[in-house]
């Protein structure tokens, strides 16, 4: 095994080297979690709602039940219980990664059925209990998946699981929408979601076929932030279950905050703010795409076959390359290209603007800016596992995933005034210019907290770096 120095100066891998991560049977059983991931979402969203109105429900209480989708947002809360509860017998007996990812999918085919043999005229409260019993199961399969994902392989294979995860979800997403609709069309909205409760067991026959990941014992650094949550326990004067439920409610909640923070110091500010920024482009142009496609006088006809159906072509593209990329070049190469490219193809619809309905350019404009932001989810996902401790992998990366949504969306909701008060061709130019801190906290970064350069606490000595000779083949 090299040192980490030889790691550091390790000369760029070749491309067939490169190549060969997509052949890692955990990278292919990550399409089959990714599909798993992906399908809940649209049955208790888009897909949902159609149910819902297609069947007579006023649009007051279609409009109260998109709640249940809040699930997504706010599963930081319960990500400390993933990280540390066992499960009674399916933690012996899969692991604690695996049990709860069984647990959830459970759980999740359980409210799909429930909602296939309901009808919601009748008990409309029942449907919103069974949905969301799925959101919350979708979400803490959310949890395991992600902690699976991140501590199943090394580091640098990890925009490979990205790609792999991102695929996987977006045909899920297929599934759960076109799917479903056409299942619904040609028999009944009941037998569509039986259909795809059933299709869960996708991700059930996988979590049972691939093997828990070994995590190794805690470093040192983290040995002894937990030290001193059991001298402080040891040593004051709660007894009983308020006892502990602190020591519980420390070494599950405070201690993955805390670790981040010794780990990082004053750099951990940058990394944050950088995390709440990195997609803020993409989010605030993406809200007005399909306004923008009617009013420059594209049909939806076209909108669907080249926004919707080439679109996603070219961001599953841009996934797998973006995978690709980061194990010939590393993650914080890509990291800096993606920051780039990202803002910069929003250009291309500022051209779009001014050259009108012509179909050759709005091909170019969605290939440029869906393939940018596929790679520039392949690498940010595997940017945010680097930035775990496999002590805490489930509550640092929720953690993650929810700070890099809210700005955007935030500012998603002014999208539509700066439309109407700066001209289609300006506000693609100011999605742009809003990229801007993100490269240079980008290049900052790059300095200061390169995860090419930093061992990953706590994850086995053969998941730090590639392995020389031969590669071991862990299911």
């Amino acid at each position: 095994m090299s040192t980490a120095a030889e790691s550091q100066n390790r000369p760029n891998r070749d491309w067939r080297e490169a190549l060969s991560v997509y052949r890692h049977p955990r990278v292919v059983g990550m399409l089959f979690l990714g599909f798993a991931a992906g399908l809940p979402l649209l049955l208790t969203g888009g897909t949902f709602t159609a149910w819902l109105r297609d069947l007579g429900v006023e649009l007051a209480s279609i409009g109260f039940l998109s709640w249940v989708g809040m699930a997504y947002s706010i599963k930081v809360l319960w990500a400390p219980i993933v990280d540390r509860m066992r499960l009674p017998l399916l933690t012996r007996i899969f692991g604690r990664r695996r049990a709860w990812m069984l647990a959830a999918q459970a759980t999740i085919m359980l409210g799909l059925f429930g909602i296939a043999f309901t009808d919601p005229t009748e008990q409309l409260w029942l449907v919103a209990v069974w949905a969301v019993l799925t959101a919350f199961g979708a979400a803490t399969q959310d949890i395991a998946i992600d902690a699976y994902r991140i501590e199943a392989v090394s580091q640098e294979r990890q925009g490979a699981m990205a790609a792999a995860y991102v695929f996987g979800y977006r045909v899920a997403l297929l599934t759960a929408g076109a799917g479903a609709l056409h299942i619904a069309a040609a028999g009944s909205w009941s037998l569509s979601y039986m259909a795809m409760a059933a299709l869960m067991l996708v991700g059930v026959v996988c979590t049972l076929i691939v093997r828990e990941p070994e995590v190794a014992p805690r470093d040192a650094k983290t040995a002894q932030l937990e030290e001193r949550v059991v001298h402080y326990i040891n040593n004051t004067s709660d007894t009983g279950l308020w006892r502990d439920f602190k020591a519980w409610f420390i070494g599950a909640v405070v201690c993955p905050f805390v670790d981040f923070w010794q780990r990082f110091g004053r750099i951990a500010l940058v990394v944050i703010a950088f995390i709440a920024i990195f997609r803020i482009s993409d989010i605030f142009m993406g809200v007005m795409a399909n306004p923008f496609y009617l009013d420059l006088g594209f049909t939806k006809d076209e909108i669907a076959n080249i926004a919707a159906a080439f679109g996603l072509a070219m961001t599953l593209t841009g996934a797998a390359l973006g995978g690709l990329l980061v194990v010939r070049f590393g993650i914080m190469r890509m990291l800096i290209a993606t920051a780039i490219l990202a803002p910069a193809t929003n250009l291309t619809f500022s051209w779009l603007a001014t050259l009108g309905p012509e179909i050759y350019g709005l091909v170019f404009a969605i290939m440029a800016d869906n393939l940018s932001g596929g790679m520039a989810i392949s690498v940010f996902i595997a940017y945010l596992s680097s930035l775990t401790n496999s002590a805490y992998t489930a509550t640092q990366y929720a953690l993650f995933s929810s700070i890099m949504t809210l700005p955007g969306q935030f500012l998603a909701g002014f999208t539509g005034v700066f439309a109407e008060h700066l001209g289609w061709f300006w506000f693609f130019v100011s999605s742009a210019l809003i990229g801007i801190p993100t490269i240079l906290l980008a290049l900052a970064l790059m300095r200061w907290a390169n995860p090419d350069r930093m061992a990953q606490p706590g994850r086995p000595p053969e998941l730090q770096e590639p392995p020389e000779g031969p590669e071991r083949a862990p299911s």
